[in-house]
């Protein structure tokens, strides 16, 4: 009987630490960031159709979210300074993460693969760029949380991230940052 390991193999990802140049007060894998980069997905998705009438769906986000760094399985976190530090070594890295998607997909029985084909390698633009939206996102919200613990060693890169997520200019983002934000600052007690 023939074994796929594409299930398997996903489960590794709990083992894959995010933020490996930084002292972290508290450690993140990316099985935990696909999570929070789901939730959010789905979350600006929904915002994006409800209150700005766009053709998105949160559902199909959501999904993709939770898939969108399992390449790093087989690739591990490449920190962004290194990964965006000039264009050869991002389109390098670009390089990298297909031939690692395509690896993944060849771990699947062949009538599956077609099905995970566009959740793996990002396929629809308008759900890659609300995938990106909250995976920037949550790398804000993890630097608040940082922050928020007393841990300095984030300003810098909180700074650099709010940035990003304002010149991403999407109203669906910027209504979350307006609305929903600022809770992340709050402790257990201020949150009820």
């Amino acid at each position: 009987m023939e074994q796929y390991r594409f299930y398997a193999l996903l489960s590794r990802m709990r083992y894959i630490q995010r933020w490996g140049l930084m002292r972290n007060t508290f450690t993140e894998n990316i099985q935990e960031h696909s999570h929070m980069v789901a939730v959010l997905a789905h979350a600006l998705a929904l915002i994006g159709r409800e209150q700005f009438g766009q053709d998105v769906d949160p559902d199909k986000c959501a999904v993709a979210a939770l898939y969108h760094d399992c390449s790093e399985i087989l690739t591990g976190d490449l920190p962004t300074p290194i990964k965006y530090y000039n264009p050869a070594i991002k389109d390098a890295y670009k390089a990298v993460e297909r031939v690692s998607s395509e690896k993944l997909l060849e771990m699947l029985p062949a009538a599956l693969a077609p099905y995970y084909r566009p959740l793996i390698c990002e396929a629809d633009d308008a759900v890659r760029a609300v995938v990106k939206a909250a995976d920037k996102l949550s790398a804000y919200i993890k630097c608040i949380e940082e922050l928020k613990a007393g841990n300095a060693e984030f300003e810098s890169a909180a700074r650099q991230t709010e940035n990003a997520l304002r010149q991403m200019h999407m109203p669906a983002l910027d209504w979350f940052m307006e609305h929903c934000l600022d809770s992340f600052r709050l402790n257990l007690d201020e949150l009820e």
